[in-house]
Parts: structure tokens; sequence; C-alpha cells
């Protein structure tokens, strides 16, 4: 059994609720009907019901068991605008813009819905940039206690692999920050273990990413790994973390044995943190396009309830299988 159908199998055992706010775009419908077949998780569709059924006909596809929820016409938009108001009223919003923003954007009609315990969690991002995505979720749910910065990973289930956890990793920031500094980047390793525990349950084991390997090179980005490795033991004392490492001494155990011997990251590393976001989402993509591997993602961590996010370049499977791993963030929330 693949990863992601365990998680598939974790889900149906205990059914969230999970709101689709994007209802124009054909994967989400499509993947909206094959959630309901498999009865991964009870499915909210944001819009007009008679678009939403007609791109349904036209896809050929049942939506039997959605529920579409239409924001002009719902008894809970009145109760949903006084939350936004409540919630935004001291940063200058009125009752007018609360009203027209959740008349006129799915996104944050979704992200309410969660707030209002009307859904346990929300994907979107197929057809929006993440900060559309982000942008509701921070204002209305916010960050979880403690944690110090909102970032973004990929899930990754590489076949044929026995690096990992057996070919899976966490990829992380390849979606959200775009130059983590020192400590930005430790705070990056602490949650991405603790998804990485929450989601595959196994022990993570942490490699900060560089072009060098135990100073093999001097470069101010080598220097960033360096410090915020040296911050991530001080901060976060439980992880199992080690850096700088270049990919292959972090993944290869020969590899390691010469460039990093005596490392207990090396050669077995499970999470990966990229110096910033180019190096990440540049190498999920590779992974993903040139190593046929399964990428779920971008997922957001460090929200108060999960929302995540979707590559704009996602299939309709890619939807599915983000759902079933927001079902199970919520199960654990």
């Amino acid at each position: 059994m693949s990863y992601i159908d365990i998680i598939k199998e974790k889900a149906k055992a205990d059914k969230k609720t999970i709101v689709l706010p994007e209802t124009t775009d054909k994967r989400t419908l499509i993947a909206a009907s094959d959630i309901m077949k498999q009865g991964i998780a009870n499915i909210i569709m944001v819009g007009d019901a008679d678009k939403i059924n007609d791109g349904a006909n036209w896809l050929e596809i049942e939506l039997d068991g959605v529920e579409i929820v239409n924001p002009s016409t719902s008894p809970r938009t009145e109760k949903y605008i006084e939350l936004l108001y409540e919630t935004r009223k001291s940063k200058g919003m009125t009752m007018e813009q609360a009203k027209e923003i959740l008349l006129t954007d799915p996104l944050y009609y979704g992200v309410m819905m969660v707030k209002a315990n009307d859904a346990d969690g929300m994907v979107a991002g197929a057809c929006h940039a993440t900060a559309d995505t982000l942008r509701p979720a921070l204002q209305i749910l916010k960050t979880a206690p403690g944690v110090k910065l909102v970032s973004g990973f990929f899930l990754m289930c590489i076949p044929d692999c026995e690096m990992g956890d057996n070919g899976t990793f966490i990829f992380a920031d390849c979606g959200l920050n775009q130059d983590p500094t020192a400590e930005e980047l430790a705070a990056i390793a602490d949650t991405s273990a603790k998804s990485f525990k929450l989601l595959v349950g196994s022990k993570p084991i942490i490699a900060m990413l560089s072009h060098s390997t135990k100073g093999s090179a001097k470069h101010p980005l080598v220097d960033k790994m360096i410090e915020a490795t040296r911050i991530a033991h001080e901060q976060y004392p439980g992880l199992c973390i080690d850096g700088e490492l270049q990919a292959d001494a972090a993944l290869v155990p020969g590899v390691a044995k010469t460039k990093a011997p005596g490392s207990d990251v090396a050669g077995n590393a499970n999470v990966l943190v990229f110096p910033n976001l180019d190096c990440g989402n540049i190498a999920y993509k590779l992974v993903q396009r040139l190593g046929k591997a399964e990428a779920y993602g971008p997922m957001l961590q460090g929200i108060a309830k999960p929302v995540n996010d979707l590559s704009r370049g996602c299939s309709w499977q890619d939807i599915v299988g983000v759902v079933a791993l927001t079902a199970v963030q919520a199960q654990l929330q």
C-alpha cells in the first residue's frame, strides 16, 4: 500500500469536512467526485449550485453527497459577515467591507467556514496564487500558539526509493518564505519535524542543506545554514538535526561516511530544509517531474487550523491527496 493510500485510510476512519472553494476549476470538481466515492472526507463546495452541477454534468461526473453553499443565499452568510467584522475591525474593516469580501471571494468564505467550525479545513490554490490562499488564513485563523512563522512544505513520495522513510520526505520551505533568516530556518526545521511526525509517523531526521558539507565551501549562504543549525540545537533541543550538508551527504550513506563521518543525520535524512525558496521550489519540481515523485502541497504549517495550498500545476489526483492529508491534520488538531 502506498503512503497516500495509508493516509486515505486514516482519513476514512474519522471523516472530516473539507471546503473546496475553487468550484470553477474542473480538477476540483473531479477531485470532489472522487473523494466522495472513496469516502475520504465530507466535501463543501462554495458557489452557485446550478453552475457547479452544470460543470459536473459536462465532465460526466457525480457530486452526490457534496454540500454546495452559495454565499448569496446561504443563511450562514450573515453570521460569517459578523464574525469577519469582529475579527478584523481592529484593522479598520467595516461591516460593508466584510459583506463585500464574503460575497465575492470564495477563499475568504471557505476560511470563515473553518473559523466558525462549520468545516474542519480548506484546500485551495489550483487556480489561485499561494498569497491568495494564505492571506485569509492568516488574517482570520492566525498562527497556531507558539509558532514563530507560517511556512510551506511538500510531502514527497518517490517510487522505488530506499532513501528517506521508504521514499517519503518533507521538503521545506518550497512555497512561502522567499529568503528565510537563520532563525526562521531553525523554526521551519522544527515545524517540519512536527509535520513529518504527524503525517508520516516516523522519527524526523532533518538535514539543513547547502552546497557545502561541514565547511567544504565558504559563502554567506553556507554560514546561514551553519547558524540555523546552531540555533535549532539551542532552541529545539529535541530535534535530530545536522548541517550544513550537501544533498548527497544528507541522503546517501556511502557519501555520508566520507563527507560527514560521525553524523547521525547524514545518509539518513527524511526532512530536507533548503536555504531559500528558489532552492526548495526548484528541487521539488525536479524530483516530481524527473523522478516521477508524487508531490503533495505546498502544505501550510503553523496556521491555527488546517488550510492547505495547491500548486497551480496540480492534477485532480494531487487535490485528492492534499484533501486526505488535510483531513488527517484535522483529526490530530
